[in-house]
């Protein structure tokens, strides 16, 4: 695994975020919660714009800032539905930041922490009863009061769905009962370690009873939640703006009257709007601009390393569709595992991370951060880059070279200089690739209905390993668009969800990256940072390991 920092330096910078991870290890021993995997950076929160040096940003001084004013987020692609049972996209998560709150939510350290909820819940000795105290003063957008039957009618939908992206994430839930209105007791079938790493996302958003009854499969049209703002108007491909929530329970310490996210997905042209000030943030700065944007004195930029990682993904069997019964698909890259091994040996990462990003991601070969308490030297292995070994496992499946295979990108200007890169880089393993590229949006619908070849995308990353694997590579996972199988995966990745033993998770874990190794359905290639920018003009806006944009508690300066 390259390293871009020394060892010295990685490790000091290490101690803090490890100190706090074996804490909590522990404490997940008693109330069945996961253990949290750090990120590969440190926990400075301060505005530090140093290369490599992680900045989460700093709470807003409600001295210093005043009320009002809507802030302006250029954002890189458009967000998928904005509904929590079906999203999918990092670029919903920001806005659901501002507009629906969770059960749980994390911290700077990627420690779960409480949000709806009141406290870390409590779980039974077999690890298959799981108690969760509830706010008492919350109240959805429309009014209606936030309680135990709320969070049960989110939690079922969830899970029944037949188009939930939540199920595989939520694990074996048999019941959701609510013995009062502030308690959920969630009753497991086996225990599950995930859980509370899953209700700190999108599972643990709690939809309004009331508009999930009326809006049905139409939520995401008008969502309704808890939160310091709500929702008031998308326009496609364009923009989506929110409104202070006069109903939310903290209202006091919101400063903004609204927050508009603008759909500008060239990087450049983000960086352009934040000059100019037509912007005041933008996401997922380039690192091709990310320099020059470190050195403008009216700017900010907050980086981390990801949790996440992003890859390239081979249809192996999604023929009807993702979440559907895997079929046989006649071409060599999903018949022949050979042909993908090659593939992957035909990747450079450190070259291709060097060359179109200057080395600012971390190269990656697994879904396992080499940072995280989760982590072995199973799980860090790297198939070598090597394109004679390549045209040799080629030669091995019997398939001629150059052989062809098209890949399935987003039009980003970034991705397609890795999309670039990748196909000069591969042409020596004997590989002739060709490049589709396409707005997100419709690479998220495409690759939902199978209707790729091999598939370049990433993710943002969650604080337990198991939300990084099991849904894209698990049987029947909501994101396995892959379309892939393994039984013996399967049970590797069941196992480690439901151990509350980090020593033995830890073990199924690089277990599980052999198998993927072996299978090459999903190929990680690196790690990338979080980078975003904005005007000093703003105070509060943060962004931690998990790469989401808090912004609904900050305010222009006064």
């Amino acid at each position: 695994m390259t390293n871009f920092f020394s060892s010295e330096t990685r490790a000091r910078r290490l101690r803090p975020l490890r100190a706090a991870v074996a804490a909590v290890a522990v404490a997940c021993t008693v109330v069945a919660c996961s253990p949290v995997s750090d990120d590969e950076g440190g926990t400075s929160s301060g505005d530090s714009q140093s290369a490599g040096q992680d900045s989460f940003g700093t709470p807003a001084d409600p001295a210093a800032v005043k009320d009002g004013g809507t802030l302006v987020i250029a954002l890189s692609a458009e967000p998928d539905a904005l509904d929590p049972t079906l999203s999918r996209s990092l670029y919903s998560r920001y806005v659901f930041q501002a507009m629906c709150q969770k059960l749980y939510d994390v911290d700077e350290r990627a420690q779960v922490v409480p949000q709806l909820a009141t406290a870390l819940p409590t779980t039974s000795s077999d690890g298959k009863t799981v108690t969760i105290p509830l706010r008492q003063d919350a109240k959805f957008a429309d009014g209606t009061q936030f309680d135990a039957a709320a969070v049960k009618t989110t939690l079922e939908r969830h899970l029944a769905d037949a188009r939930s992206a939540r199920k595989s994430e939520l694990g074996p839930i048999e019941a959701v009962d609510t013995p009062d209105a502030h308690t959920v007791v969630i009753r497991l079938k086996q225990p599950f370690a995930p859980l509370v790493g899953a209700l700190a996302d999108r599972a643990g958003m709690i939809m309004s009873p009331k508009a999930v009854q009326s809006l049905g499969d139409n939520f995401a049209s008008a969502p309704v939640c808890v939160g310091p703002f709500k929702f008031a108007k998308r326009v496609p491909q364009n923009s989506i703006d929110v409104v202070k929530d006069p109903n939310f329970y903290d209202a006091s310490k919101v400063h903004l009257d609204g927050i508009s996210w603008r759909i500008l997905t060239d990087a450049s042209i983000r960086a352009a709007n934040l000059r100019s000030g037509d912007a005041q943030v933008a996401d997922s700065v380039s690192t091709q601009d990310v320099a020059a944007l470190q050195q403008d004195s009216a700017l900010t930029v907050l980086q981390s390393q990801s949790l996440g990682y992003q890859g390239l993904t081979f249809n192996i069997g999604n023929v009807d569709g993702v979440r559907t019964t895997p079929k046989p698909i006649n071409r060599p890259t999903a018949q022949n595992a050979k042909v993908r091994q090659a593939f992957e040996h035909a990747i450079d990462r450190k070259a291709l991370v060097q060359a179109v990003f200057n080395g600012i991601p971390a190269v990656a070969c697994s879904p396992i951060s080499p940072a995280s308490p989760f982590s072995s030297p199973e799980a860090q292995a790297c198939p070598a880059h090597d394109p004679a070994k390549a045209k040799q496992l080629l030669g091995e499946a019997g398939v001629q070279t150059p052989y062809p295979v098209t890949m399935l990108v987003s039009n980003t200007p970034d991705t397609l200089r890795l999309a670039q890169a990748l196909q000069a880089m591969v042409k020596d393993g004997g590989f002739d690739l060709k490049i589709n590229p396409v707005e997100y949006s419709s690479l998220l619908d495409e690759q939902d209905r199978g209707n790729f070849e091999l598939l370049q995308l990433g993710w943002s990353g969650r604080i337990d390993p198991d939300a990084n694997i099991t849904n894209f590579v698990g049987t029947g996972g909501g994101q396995n668009v892959a379309g892939y199988s393994n039984p013996q995966l399967d049970d590797v990745l069941t196992k480690a969800r439901q151990s509350n033993d980090l020593e033995e998770r830890k073990k199924l874990y690089g277990q599980a990256v052999t198998i993927l190794q072996q299978d090459d359905a999903l190929i990680y290639l690196y790690r990338q940072r979080n980078l975003t920018a904005f005007s000093k003009k703003i105070q509060g806006l943060q962004v931690f390991p998990d790469g989401v944009i808090r912004a609904a508690f900050a305010g222009f300066s006064k």
